[in-house]
């Protein structure tokens, strides 16, 4: 053998043992042995540690010098040539492929390198924040029925019994716009409990009321569109909005609801309006039989759309619910919202659209384009939940539960704060706001209450425009009765 023989042998072991120490791989883990010679050689690979053109010891060299069998590493190779990662050269062996970047065009994963171009739609919206009171259940959260209430035996019975007779069609891709079953239990309750003017072919499926604003903002309106809200009003439509670029115009919300008139000298040719008028949020009140019939002969005259969030109108308490608004319209320019998360639970994450007959296929090219179709098992039971009378039930057995709720809470505010506060919203639903005196922080206050496990929605944020109002939003809906006093009791003590 010629010494340039030699020479060349001992560097290729040279650089195959120091290739063998990169690798790591640990008998003790749990981690399969090709999947940690995998892991290794991608990652050091992607830093750079191993390049383009660098030869691979083979796997019986990498087996040996490692002292494993050679099996792991056969797979480990297989899956690595399989993916790029390595090239195979006939006569030569395997090296780091040829055709990847060099490390300079390369930055780490964990630290990004220069401005990230984001959609302008993300970009318009606020940080991500889970709100803190999400985490744990107490009084004052928003948006939180009394879960130990709700039916579970009766629910999972149903589940159980749909999942043994289930057919193989369930598993296919279904209808964008959702079970047929299942649309026509709503169709028939919302015609004989909420006035809505419907047949099951309007109504659509979807996650939840947010899924369907989201939907119907991107259904009916454009960047640039001027739209209408309530100002105070549901801070999630604000997200929407401003993910669409839409232009918000903040309309004020009085006793009687949506202040049309003021909503009109802002921006009359606005292209929608977003209300909730059985039950607005965060202020509770119930929009006037006059302000509606003005908002319809708004939106007919102006080509305009109207979005009625309807997403807790079950539970009222010193009348009969009051009925939907687009009961009253009779030119189709209302898009109803209606959502199952307030009166069974927040997880289900199921509500549903009745779409105006001529935009129905509009609405369902866009649902397919979204998520394709809802999934069919919860669909399947929820309509065996309604047909079997389970959810007229729990509705009749919830309401004078938090009716007592909603009284106690009114009642100890009252007695606790007295004249300092104004209270809103004391007819319906199950939550109601207050009114802050001036020179209080809502969200100050929020922050320290929710680091002393009490769960303030800060009015504030329900703002779109300037110059808000300071408050709060209480929850009822998962507060004890016996639980209240002493609620209101920590909320003074922050206040004053």
């Amino acid at each position: 053998m010629t010494g340039l023989a030699e020479f060349c042998i001992t560097t290729l072991k040279s650089q195959f043992r120091g290739i063998s120490n990169l690798i790591t791989i640990d008998r003790r883990a749990s981690k399969p042995l090709y999947q940690q010679i995998y892991d290794s050689f991608r990652s050091r690979i992607i830093r750079g540690e191993l390049r383009a053109g660098d030869l691979v010891p083979s796997s019986r060299e990498l087996a040996r010098e490692s002292r494993i069998s050679r099996l792991p590493v056969l797979t480990a190779y297989a899956q690595l040539l399989a993916e790029g990662y390595f090239e195979s050269r006939v006569g030569a062996g395997t090296f780091i492929s040829s055709s990847l970047p060099s490390r300079s065009t390369r930055s780490s994963p964990s630290a990004p390198r220069g401005q990230r171009l984001l959609s302008a739609q993300v970009a318009a919206l606020p940080k991500y924040e889970r709100p803190s009171w999400a985490e744990i259940l107490g009084p004052f959260q928003v948006g939180q029925p009394e879960l130990q209430k709700f039916p579970i035996e009766i629910w999972l019975k149903l589940i159980a019994r749909y999942s043994r007779r289930m057919r193989l069609k369930a598993l296919q891709y279904g209808d964008a716009m959702g079970l047929p079953e299942l649309r026509e239990a709503i169709a028939t309750y919302l015609r004989t409990s909420r006035g809505v003017r419907c047949e099951a072919q309007q109504i659509m499926i979807v996650s939840g009321s947010q899924q369907a604003l989201d939907l119907a903002t991107r259904v009916l309106l454009q960047a640039g569109n001027a739209t209408w809200v309530e100002e105070p009003g549901y801070w999630l439509v604000h997200h929407v909005l401003k993910a669409a670029r839409c232009r918000i115009v903040p309309v004020p919300v009085d006793a009687e609801g949506l202040n049309v008139t003021a909503g009109i000298k802002l921006s009359r040719i606005a292209r929608a309006a977003f209300v909730a008028p059985s039950h607005q949020y965060p202020l509770g009140v119930t929009m006037s039989a006059s302000r509606r019939l003005q908002l319809l002969e708004w939106a007919q005259r102006s080509r305009a759309w109207i979005i009625e969030d309807d997403y807790d109108s079950e539970y009222r308490y010193g009348s009969l619910p009051i009925a939907s608004l687009q009961g009253l319209d009779s030119n189709a320019r209302v898009v109803y919202i209606g959502t199952f998360s307030k009166v069974m639970f927040p997880s289900m994450r199921l509500g549903y659209v009745v779409i105006p007959f001529d935009l129905i296929e509009r609405f369902a090219a866009m649902r397919q384009g979204m998520d394709i179709c809802p999934p069919h098992i919860t669909q399947a039971v929820m309509s065996d939940f309604i047909r079997e009378g389970h959810f007229a039930r729990h509705v009749r057995r919830m309401r004078p539960i938090y009716a007592e709720r909603q009284r106690v809470l009114i009642a100890e505010l009252e007695r606790q704060l007295g004249d300092n506060l104004t209270i809103m919203g004391d007819q319906a639903g199950m939550h109601l706001a207050i009114f802050l005196p001036p020179g209080r922080d809502d969200r100050k206050i929020a922050a320290t209450a929710a680091r002393q496990s009490l769960w303030l929605s800060a009015l504030s944020s329900s703002y779109a425009g300037t110059g808000p109002r300071h408050g709060f939003v209480l929850g009822f809906g998962n507060a004890k009765a016996r639980e209240i006093p002493q609620a209101v009791r920590h909320l003074k003590k922050l206040i004053y």
